[in-house]
């Protein structure tokens, strides 16, 4: 799938929920690929603050992300519909400090969205995708969070609360695409002795019971909510019989854990990449999920340095074993630097080769540290690059590669003795006039040793 933008600009305007000031937002398309951007007008200049993690300034009660002294506050409610409608490039320009509440939910995010139209762009997704099970704890928060690899991006979100209203709930989407409709119009919440101490704290300025669920965690009486009433500027406020304040009924009967997972989703967009995978979250929050995120981003830039990895199974029967590798090249122990050919295609090709003390060069190499010389490295990566260039010819037999010339070279990690070099070469264009343009990387578990842009040429042997 392809990147996507938004058809046609649109503002949206509105109150602040924790400034209670009005901001103006204007959405436009953006051709570039530089995911999404905030841009404030600073005195004459335009500062661009990015929706990634490295921007977070802080997660108390909402997700603020800032550059220098440029900040926008109670990001996730807009980040969230984005991510869930598939946008990965728009500038949003910003007056104010924060994005508007509105209804206190993604609904009308999702809708001026999707009234403005997707386009698809040129350049291709890049996804995170989670290979392997694993959990993460906030011991802070008693936040836990546990993914799993899956084809598509699910979640489901547990929440525990201590009151007899709100206990334990838990919502779940499996399929991004109902998150406008199922998901989206789920208001944020807050309990009845927080509100009112954030409403005495002067804070929460923008908040009231159309933008915000009120829940009791006490028995209320009606001194309680007539003092809890004037702070909010109502003459007169009723509960429900299920202890919850708020100027319309539940949208669903799991709201609460329903906008918990709309959170979670606007904070982890801030990995700035789509995520195929599924996530359980318990008792998750803003400070929580940022942590989280941190620790995916970790990941993915690991995985995006082992992009390409081939899959290296020693019980797997190999393409060539050594006897046919030397069927290929000339070349013998102790120079014979490939064990085995594992994977091949027209464009491609993988060798295996296992480093044991026993090799003669180790003798005179380092003794006492043997490491396996960076240059032999490169020889190892031609010999296997060798053997696809042969492959494709109508007789492999009778021909030698020589090295013509080594480029953008860097050895980034030792091998030693009791390493397994797995060994990828790439063509970077078809084979002319005997020439062989190759890229070569050289991985040792999940690190890579080297790698290379390599020059060859082959030749019929005289």
């Amino acid at each position: 799938m392809n990147r996507k933008t938004i058809k046609a600009s649109f503002e949206l305007e509105g109150i602040g929920l924790h400034t209670g000031k009005v901001s103006k937002l204007r959405f436009r398309p953006m051709e570039e690929n530089k995911g999404i951007v905030f841009v404030k007008k600073d005195n004459d200049s335009e500062i661009e603050i990015k929706a990634e993690i490295k921007n977070v300034l802080t997660t108390n009660r909402s997700t603020t992300l800032a550059k220098n002294d440029n900040k926008v506050i109670t990001t996730e409610h807009l980040l969230a519909a984005l991510y869930a409608l598939e946008i990965d490039d728009v500038y949003i320009d910003i007056e104010g400090d924060e994005i508007p509440i509105l209804d206190g939910s993604s609904k009308l995010f999702c809708d001026a969205i999707t009234e403005s139209g997707v386009v698809e762009k040129e350049k291709e997704k890049e996804y995170f995708e989670i290979s392997e099970i694993f959990e993460f704890k906030v011991e802070e928060t008693g936040s836990e969070y546990i993914a799993m690899p899956a084809e598509f991006f699910e979640v489901r979100a547990l929440i525990d609360f201590k009151s007899p209203i709100v206990n334990k709930q838990f919502a779940e989407i499996l399929d991004i695409r109902e998150f406008c409709n199922e998901f989206a119009s789920c208001r944020t919440f807050g309990f009845f002795s927080e509100v009112e101490s954030l409403l005495e704290q002067g804070l929460i300025k923008g908040g009231n019971l159309d933008n915000a669920i009120v829940i009791a965690d006490k028995i209320l009486t009606d001194e309680d909510i007539s003092r809890f009433a004037k702070k909010l500027n109502i003459d007169k406020l009723n509960i429900d019989q299920e202890g919850i304040l708020s100027s319309t009924p539940l949208k669903f009967p799991n709201e609460p854990a329903r906008h918990k997972l709309l959170d979670f989703i606007g904070d982890i967009s801030l990995l700035a990449m789509p995520i195929k995978g599924r996530i359980i979250a318990k008792r998750p929050g803003h400070k929580a999920n940022i942590e989280f995120a941190k620790f995916l981003k970790q990941k993915s830039v690991r995985q995006r340095k082992l992009k390409g990895k081939p899959l290296y199974n020693p019980n797997d029967k190999p393409i060539f074993d050594t006897p046919q590798v030397m069927e290929f090249l000339p070349h013998r122990y102790p120079f014979l630097l490939v064990d085995k050919i594992i994977e091949m295609s027209d464009t491609h090709i993988v060798g295996v080769k296992n480093l044991t003390f026993n090799e003669l060069l180790f003798q005179g190499h380092f003794p006492g540290n043997p490491v396996f010389p960076g240059v032999l490295q490169m020889e190892a990566l031609a010999q296997t690059g060798g053997i696809l260039a042969l492959s494709l010819q109508d007789s492999p037999k009778g021909w030698n590669t020589y090295f013509l010339k080594m480029d953008n070279v860097k050895f980034k990690n030792m091998a030693v003795p009791g390493d397994t070099l797995v060994m990828k070469m790439e063509l970077v264009e078809p084979i002319r006039r005997g020439l062989v343009r190759m890229k070569g990387t050289i991985y040792v578990g999940d690190k890579v040793i080297s790698e290379g842009d390599l020059l060859a040429q082959i030749s019929k042997s005289k």
